[in-house]
């Protein structure tokens, strides 16, 4: 019996939610019996006893960390009270964690790293380059120094977090990857998205700043061929190293 791994999301349109999810679930090899699907745009963070599970996953969100306080919605800043909260938990325990995109945002804002949109880069894939650090890294060793993946952002930390290790950077982005202590990890680009889902979700938001809509044609064209096996190996890694089996005998 396992633990589950506790799937958060942040998605308001339920097609992008769902799709978001089946892809957390191939890519990381999980079956829905094997999560715990909390959708936070709907109520924020629920209240957690983090030893019932086996690790966190947290996609990715239209909801940028830098929009001025005063412009957020009331549920966004009621999600970003609630990571704050869940973060001095994690940290506390090492807690098994990987936040991608929004999740990266939320993160490194917490350890206290300026978000802006200077680094932002457009729909699509990007080659990322491994730094020394990665060499040694459990979700990382073996793979090739430079690999594909996809992105999509308005924002990104402007620098490494501090007290974060750094894995990967881009050309254009140079915090693309980092680590905070041994068992906690951020990604700016997208380890579940494939060509298929980013179709999907340049559809979606094409009116919500991440693209001049009357590219979305073109985004599209050049996006459906693109493979990124590499990074979705991130995410299978990640399960595969936090899953965490139950005794027979804690059930009795």
């Amino acid at each position: 019996m396992h633990k589950p791994f506790l799937i958060m999301q942040l998605r308001p349109e339920n097609i992008t939610a769902d799709s978001e999810f089946a892809a957390i679930l191939k890519y990381g090899g999980l079956q829905p019996h094997d999560t715990v699907r909390c959708r936070l745009e709907r109520s924020g963070l629920p209240e957690l006893d983090l030893n019932h599970y086996s690790a966190i996953i947290v996609g990715g969100s239209p909801f940028d960390v830098s929009t001025p306080a005063e412009l957020k919605s009331t549920i966004q800043r009621q999600i970003e009270s609630g990571f704050r909260h869940l973060f001095d938990q994690i940290t506390a325990m090492d807690f098994p964690f990987l936040g991608a995109c929004s999740g990266n945002g939320l993160l490194g804002a917490y350890c206290g790293a300026k978000i802006s949109r200077q680094y932002a880069e457009p729909v699509g894939g990007v080659d990322i380059t491994l730094t020394n650090a990665a060499e040694h890294d459990p979700l990382l060793q073996g793979f090739p120094k430079t690999f594909r993946v996809l992105v999509g952002h308005k924002e990104a930390c402007d620098e490494v977090p501090p007290g974060a290790t750094l894995l990967a950077q881009s050309a254009s982005c140079p915090v693309q990857m980092f680590r905070l202590r041994h068992n906690i990890y951020a990604t700016q680009f997208h380890p579940e998205g494939d060509s298929q889902e980013f179709i999907l979700r340049i559809k979606t938001y094409r009116e919500h700043g991440y693209f001049p809509p009357p590219q979305a044609s073109q985004l599209i064209a050049s996006i459906a061929n693109e493979h990124t096996p590499h990074s979705h190996n991130v995410l299978r890694r990640f399960v595969d190293r936090y899953r965490t089996t139950i005794p027979v005998t804690a059930r009795h």
